[in-house]
């Protein structure tokens, strides 16, 4: 049986520039930060793995700990960094609630046709979960979301790049890595997948696709769909040939590639 593990942010909607960045803004003059970060600072931040992974940077300039209010312990950092997170956290999911980001091209059909064909279907992302399932409910509608399983945030102690979490969901879901593909948008993600032994196919988003994406199963613009958006193909080294749109048959011939190596 054919498994999907789906990342979250960039691959069921273009999260990153248009929820997470906002928040994260909003968390900040909330809690009187003198920090505001550009779109082009949050794409250098993506290449750290976590939500408050980025948030914890912020405590290396003196003046933000000032106003946060001089914590000093480890404990005090950690519990600051907690609360920041905690807001941007609900900031975020009450912007994905109001409709501010549509899922991305193919993630509903797919999602759809794959658990109707009987195929497993999990996300796995280093976001929070309360924020992974407001993405993944909104892309896909509560009740399919609700067969779903979600694997996010402090689940593994580790982010991406390290493969933890597909490690976790591989594990827990009793998956055949052979028959299981991953979808990601980032450098980041791939290896994660590809350290777990998974064929991966990337779909970039607004942020990554000038990245490194050697060793995946097949890199496209978005997944497609059929009578709207077309997908691009940006590499297709096994010679897959889509047009147009992915289908379930051509994502399960990419399954147990392991990303080009068998």
């Amino acid at each position: 049986m054919t498994a999907l593990i789906f990342d979250c942010d960039g691959v069921l909607g273009d999260t990153e520039r248009d929820g997470h960045l906002p928040a994260f803004n909003a968390t900040f003059e909330h809690f009187g930060l003198p920090v505001r970060w550009s779109v082009e600072d949050y794409g250098q931040l993506l290449k750290i793995g976590g939500g408050k992974e980025r948030l914890a940077t912020l405590l290396d300039d003196p003046e933000v700990v000032k106003a946060a209010g001089s914590p000093s312990t480890d404990e005090e950092r950690a519990q600051v960094v907690a609360a920041w997170h905690q807001y941007k956290t609900k900031t975020f999911t009450d912007l994905i609630a109001d409709g501010v980001v549509p899922p991305r091209p193919g993630v509903r059909r797919i999602i759809t046709e794959a658990l109707r064909e009987g195929w497993t279907v999990a996300v796995a992302s280093t976001s929070a979960e309360p924020s992974v399932r407001a993405v993944l409910t909104g892309a896909v509608g509560a009740e399919v979301a609700a067969r779903v399983p979600v694997f996010a945030g402090d689940v593994v102690p580790r982010k991406k790049p390290d493969p933890a979490v597909y490690e976790l969901a591989v594990h827990q879901l009793a998956l055949v890595r052979d028959h299981t593909l991953v979808i990601e948008d980032s450098s980041n993600g791939l290896l994660a997948a590809s350290g777990a032994g998974l064929s991966t196919v990337v779909t970039v988003s607004g942020y990554t696709r000038d990245e490194d994406f050697s060793g995946a199963a097949l890199v496209v613009s978005s997944l497609g769909d059929p009578g709207g958006e077309q997908l691009e193909v940006l590499a297709d080294p096994w010679n897959i040939g889509p047009v147009g749109a992915l289908t379930l048959t051509e994502l399960a011939e990419l399954a147990g590639r392991n990303g080009g190596r068998t």
